[in-house]
């Protein structure tokens, strides 16, 4: 323990603002006091409730109104639950529903009257909003067709469910940890909730024969989480967490807000250390880490049918963006009913599935309306899409986020229809990432742009990469504020070249490694997409300029830049740059002596600035060439 004390004494000198309202009252003070809040208005809500304590059971102040966090362990609604929400949602929330990446929802619109009674009713069905914002243990996140998916090995709820007993709406562990928590548990093959992406994530493993759990630590935004090398067995988890959670308590820091995560702990002090921490607090020996099994993306990724263990199937209903009702939540519940099991689960990307149709009913079901009515959605590119909140609900938000996400998903559909393929496209309003973009195969980041007239509009970071297998890690930016106008070309581009070099039944994650970073710089990519964008979209020229499957380049960028300037000139000109010299390389072929504005000379159509690009890029004297792509980036803005 004592890494960690000397870490927190060190960064204990001050505490934070939130800290200090924390210590005005206790949280259950302000929840008993719902009723009377209700009656009053906003004149019974003092600044602290409102920015603070209200939170801790899911009840943010938008203002005019609330939206209110429903917290849904494993993301698991029984019939009665998913009618129930649906009802509130109809009464009080403008029949809104947003579905979330913890597996729960959120509700929206409702009023400060109403708060009481919306409460109340979720709680006579088993719901609860506990611990769903602020300095709580949020949403325990699992796989959706956890206990009836084949690759499901260990159950996981069961243990799940131990672990919501211990927080659940416990008072001793209502807004005392230093910062918010997330848990995901897995114990089936695929990686279903993006497991590598919480602050202590169960993931399944074998350790001498023995089916359990490896442990990683600290992820954060930005950071997939580390193999904390400890093996737990099942019946070891609640010991475990507890442990982990009251060390957190214990020496987390209460400083600086935007480094108080268990992440800078863990950096602080190392994960030894801290495991060695855990340990003595639960006085417990647990094993070394075994063998992560989970390696693959979800079995269930681009399907819209699974079949289960026990025969029956489980349909993923497509839900755009999360947007949700009352109505259709409440439609959902009945269908469940009249052809399945009755229940129903809700996904990390924000979908939802219904469980247990019988063979003889598929048929029946998927006539039903509601399927009918989502189909629309049942596409490549709304399949595994994820989008947070953006300006319309949300205070963080720079751009709409969820339209956007939607807008561009129809138009991808439309221009490159992929069959057979699987992408994984994930929008972020803001830097704070709930869209967990950084994750994504493609990734969209909210922020503001120029558009070609000097314009400031709505626009990305485009980020390509992103992994969520055992090798998880974050994507890479491939070009900053981009408009969204001119984003959705630049992704077309990246996917035009996954559909014409893909293998079969290969994913996009997959061709990422094999093609892109294989073969290319991500200057390269970026330059690629770039200049399809100004020739085919923006002058409107009948010529694509594409990657080759094996480049003579490889990844160095001067040669990269170099071959692709080869190839632009005798695509815009139909001419060759170097003369070939009995078979030699163009790199020792003889240069053709050429002006500047050559490429526009020989083909028209071509602006000067083109160009002049694409003679910096080819220059016969290798010293004059241009060195690196982001200087070819900024001059491709005046084209």
């Amino acid at each position: 323990m004592e890494a960690l004390a000397k870490a927190y004494e060190a960064r204990s000198k001050k505490i934070n603002k939130v800290e200090t309202i924390k210590a005005l009252k206790d949280p259950m003070e302000v929840y008993e006091r719902l009723d009377e809040i209700a009656q009053a208005g906003y004149a019974e809500l003092s600044k602290e409730d409102s920015s603070y304590f209200l939170k801790c059971f899911g009840l943010f102040d938008k203002g005019e109104d609330f939206m209110l966090r429903v917290r849904i362990p494993g993301g698991q609604l029984s019939f009665e639950q998913a009618v129930r929400i649906g009802e509130v949602a109809k009464e009080f929330g403008n029949d809104y529903i947003d579905i979330t990446t913890r597996m729960q929802v959120e509700l929206r619109y409702l009023r400060i009257e109403d708060i009481a009674k919306v409460l109340r009713a979720l709680k006579e069905v088993g719901i609860s909003t506990f611990q769903t914002g602020v300095d709580n243990p949020r949403n325990i996140v699992t796989d959706p067709l956890d206990g009836i998916a084949y690759d499901n090995i260990i159950e996981s709820m069961p243990i799940l469910k131990q672990l919501q007993e211990i927080i659940g709406e416990n008072p001793e562990w209502i807004s005392v940890l230093p910062r918010k928590f997330n848990t995901g548990i897995l114990g089936s093959m695929s990686n279903s909730c993006n497991i590598f992406g919480h602050d202590c994530n169960f993931v399944l493993a074998n350790s001498e024969g023995n089916f359990g759990f490896n442990v990683y630590l600290g992820a954060r935004v930005g950071i997939q989480a580390k193999d904390a090398d400890l093996f737990v067995m099942p019946e070891e988890v609640p010991a475990f967490f507890t442990a982990l959670l009251s060390v957190f308590k214990k020496y987390g820091y209460r400083d600086n807000r935007n480094k108080n995560r268990l992440h800078f702990l863990l950096q602080d002090v190392g994960i030894p250390a801290f495991v060695e921490a855990v340990k003595k607090e639960a006085g417990m020996e647990f094993s070394q880490g075994g063998r992560t099994l989970v390696q693959s993306q979800n079995i269930a990724l681009g399907a819209n049918k699974v079949l289960l263990k026990n025969g029956a199937y489980a349909y993923k209903i497509i839900v755009p963006s999360g947007i949700f009702s009352g109505t259709d939540m409440i439609a959902a519940a009945e269908t469940a009913k009249r052809y399945g099991s009755g229940d129903i689960r809700l996904t990390y990307d924000q979908n939802l599935y219904i469980i247990n149709i019988g063979t003889e009913n598929l048929d029946a079901f998927e006539k039903s309306e509601l399927i009918g009515k989502y189909a629309v959605y049942n596409n490549l590119y709304f399949q595994d899409m994820i989008a947070c909140a953006g300006t319309q609900t949300c205070s963080y938000g720079v751009i709409p986020n969820k339209p956007d996400a939607i807008e561009m998903a129809h138009f991808l559909n439309s221009e490159v229809p992929i069959d057979g393929a699987q992408v994984r496209m994930n929008w972020s309003a803001c830097p704070k990432g709930c869209g967990v973009h950084g994750i994504a195969d493609i990734g969209f980041e909210g922020c503001k742009a120029k558009d070609a007239e000097g314009n400031r509009v709505d626009g990305v970071h485009l980020f390509l990469g992103g992994k969520i297998t055992r090798g998880a890690k974050e994507a890479h930016i491939l070009h900053k504020a981009l408009p969204i106008e001119e984003a959705k070309y630049h992704v077309k581009y990246l996917l035009k070249t996954y559909a014409d070099h893909k293998m079969r039944g290969e994913t996009f994650e997959a061709f990422e490694t094999r093609f892109f970073n294989k073969n290319y710089s991500y200057q390269a990519i970026s330059f690629f997409t770039k200049i399809n964008y100004i020739m085919r979209d923006r002058l409107g020229l009948d010529v694509m300029f594409e990657l080759d499957k094996e480049p003579a380049s490889g990844r160095r960028e001067e040669y990269e830049l170099f071959t692709f300037g080869l190839k632009l000139f005798k695509l815009l000109t139909g001419e060759k740059r170097f003369e070939a010299v009995n078979g030699l390389a163009p790199t020792l072929a003889r240069p053709r002596k050429i002006k500047r504005d050559e490429v526009s000379r020989l083909n028209p159509d071509v602006p000067p600035k083109l160009s002049e690009v694409i003679y910096n890029m080819t220059h016969e004297n290798k010293s004059e060439r241009a060195q690196v792509f982001s200087e070819l980036l900024v001059a491709l803005k005046e084209v």
